[in-house]
């Protein structure tokens, strides 16, 4: 006999059963009829279940469930559980048809309405909003006339393809570029010299030449009212000021200021744009900084030309040439656009640290600058005028509190910072003002702070750096040089030794192959002047000599430690110590000519610093002297020298027989031989 409370399962089962069927359309509706007939409840729940997409372990729990009523219940959990997976499902699946239909029916009325006006002879864009909205924002452009014949082709391409193309939103974007780019808006240029000089003046200290370069460019634009084609490109060390230059004359000419960094670019595309055909593609860095400063005559900067890169994807270095020629970009050609823009009224600036990796043809399209890098006289100023004013702002700090003396100043830029600019330095004076503001914030610090130079150790540790001086007495083989770093200058001491051997020269110091070749070259030259220096024929047969540069760990090169290297190998093999104040710089030829050398105010300004007093220099670098003699302090003896035995002569603090005297003669500008300027 079946129980009440099993009929009552079996009713609930069949029901829930037939709920079942008309949401799972793959179980026929047959099946229904079949179970409803069944009157063995067991027989029912066994059957009920083969049919429900059920797991391995749930068929294994009915089956294990003995009692018909158990049976029953659990079937019926199950089934209320599929039912209502299945009508989710079913919603789900609703909602999805329900939006491929509405597409399908857009697409389908859009299709007839354009048969429809085809047949009408009605353009389509006027009843289109987006086509209404960009033939508005194409004649609202005021276009040149070839721009706006190829915005107008793009939109007609638009209108005959289906909004949901891939290619419709490629146009459609093209279209915004050309509508959104600066083809005739310009910036008004002021050419009110006076007030360029003065933004200058109050933007940076010194650099005179380039200040005087930038005004002789307003003085011609003012006079001709063109640009000229002039790109100026600021070569020097890092923090001396290049890009802030770029930012001032900006100022001064009231034009907007964009600027793209290049270093590490390597892909031409880049610079030139991607073609149409990429995905993504974009117009090159060029016209997307006109995009974004939303003007075609800004003053624009190109930094750090000189680290671009090279490889497969192209040369961005020679995509450059077409931007930066005068003659070739006022029809400057991207790839994305496929129009030319005109490039002509960008006042282009490019910064580089060093010219050697420019590429020759894009040297050749620059006007270059240099900019070495600052005197200490010009820190000291720097640091005073506009570091110190800009960090006691920057740090909450007010004159009234801080002081610094100068010769803690002089200490920082000698002792506590190694660089051609000041951007250390910056650094230094905010290390410390951060350390004042911790004690005026804790309230440990006096009303005014003075800063003075036996304060620094507390502030910044023990010095840094130190640099050569001059040496307290005359030493056989020992000759101090003058180098060139991107640091500004230094002293570059050569000690030479001599002992007996069979004739082996040996070269240390961590020297590069240039050096390398001047140790040669100077030993050369001491033995073909053997008989005149008053040595052997063949005294190098008897010698093993040594010449070393000091500071072994530090790399070195250039040529113009020859003469130095002669002057200390001779000194070592006569036995005539060199005089304690001389240094010296300049390359040697194998015949004892002095040639000429480059750094010269960095060179010069070093050997003020060591303490020297009299500085041997190529003749030929006299005409650079003009130049920076009111930078070289004034108690600096310069001696030009043109051959190898005028240096002998000065430099020994002894007389060598073979080598002819030097006359001492006053400063002539056209006078041949060795001179000497004070």
């Amino acid at each position: 006999e079946i129980s009440v409370e099993a009929e009552a399962l079996i009713r609930t089962v069949i029901k829930q059963f037939e709920s079942y069927v008309k949401l799972n359309r793959r179980i026929p509706p047959e099946t229904l009829m079949s179970i409803i007939n069944i009157d063995n409840p067991g027989r029912l729940a066994d059957l009920v279940a083969s049919y429900l997409s059920l797991k391995a372990d749930e068929k294994q729990m009915i089956l294990e469930s003995l009692t018909v009523e158990k049976r029953l219940k659990r079937l019926s959990s199950i089934l209320d559980k599929e039912i209502e997976v299945m009508q989710v499902e079913k919603k789900l699946q609703g909602k999805v048809h329900k939006q491929i239909e509405k597409v399908q029916k857009e697409y389908y009325l859009k299709e007839k309405l354009r048969a429809i006006q085809e047949e009408l002879g009605e353009e389509e864009s006027s009843d289109q909003p987006e086509l209404k909205e960009y033939k508005k924002k194409i004649a609202a452009a005021k276009l040149p006339p070839e721009v706006k014949t190829k915005a107008d082709k793009e939109l007609e391409r638009l209108s005959q393809m289906p909004s949901m193309a891939a290619e419709a939103s490629v146009i459609r974007t093209y279209l915004d570029w050309l509508i959104e780019l600066p083809w005739k808006k310009k910036s008004k240029t002021k050419l009110d010299i006076a007030e360029v000089e003065k933004i200058l003046n109050e933007d940076h200290y010194g650099l005179a030449k380039v200040k005087e370069r930038i005004m002789e460019y307003f003085a011609v634009l003012q006079l001709t009212g063109k640009m000229g084609g002039t790109i100026l490109c600021l070569v020097g060390p890092p923090g001396v000021g290049k890009t802030s230059v770029a930012r001032s004359i900006a100022r001064a000419m009231g034009r907007k200021f964009t600027r793209v960094a290049l270093g590490g670019i390597r892909d031409e595309a880049e610079i030139r744009g991607h073609r149409r055909t990429y995905v993504g593609s974009l117009p090159g860095r060029v016209i997307q900084s006109i995009h974004k400063v939303g003007v075609a005559n800004p003053v624009f900067l190109l930094d750090e030309i000189d680290k671009l890169g090279n490889d497969f994807r192209g040369d961005p270095a020679s995509a450059l040439l077409e931007v930066l020629d005068p003659e070739m970009n006022k029809e400057y050609s991207d790839h994305y656009l496929e129009i030319p823009f005109d490039l002509s009224d960008v006042f282009f600036i490019t910064t580089a640290n060093t010219r050697d990796p420019i590429p020759r043809p894009l040297q050749d399209r620059m006007e270059v600058i240099d900019m070495s890098g600052y005197t200490e006289e010009e820190k000291l100023g720097i640091v005073t005028g506009f570091l110190i004013p800009k960090e006691l702002e920057k740090h909450g700090l007010k004159t009234e509190q801080v002081e610094f003396a100068e010769g803690a100043l002089m200490s920082l830029i000698r002792e506590y910072t190694h660089e051609a600019g000041v951007r250390n330095m910056e650094r230094e004076i905010a290390t410390i003002l951060r350390k004042i503001a911790t004690k005026i914030v804790k309230e440990k610090a006096p009303a005014k702070t003075v800063v003075k130079k036996s304060d620094l150790t507390e502030y910044l540790g023990a010095p840094r750096y130190h640099y050569g001086l001059a040496e307290e007495k005359d030493q056989v083989g020992y000759a101090m040089g003058l180098a060139w770093t991107e640091m500004g200058g230094d002293t570059i001491p050569i000690e030479v030794t001599v002992m007996p051997g069979r004739g082996n020269l040996t070269i240390t110091g961590q020297l590069g192959e240039v050096m390398q070749e001047s140790a040669k070259a100077a030993m050369s030259y001491v033995r073909s002047r053997a008989q005149d220096l008053g040595l052997e024929d063949n005294f190098y047969r008897h010698f093993d000599i040594h010449i070393h540069v000091p500071e072994g760990a530090v790399p070195k090169d250039g040529p113009s430690a020859g003469i130095t290297m002669a002057a200390a190998l001779t000194s070592a093999l006569t036995k005539i110590p060199i005089k304690k104040e001389v240094a010296m710089t300049g390359e040697i030829t194998l015949r004892g000519k002095v040639l000429p050398i480059g750094g010269l105010k960095e060179k010069l300004l070093a050997a003020s610093r060591a303490g020297i007093k009299t500085v041997l220099v190529p003749k030929e670098n006299k005409k650079d002297l003009d130049e920076i003699k009111k930078e070289i302090p004034s108690d600096l003896n310069i001696i030009f020298v043109k051959e190898m035995d005028d240096v002998l002569k000065v430099a020994l603090a002894g007389e060598i027989k073979g080598i002819k005297e030097m006359k001492d003669i006053k400063y002539l500008p056209d006078d041949e031989q060795p001179i000497m300027y004070a």
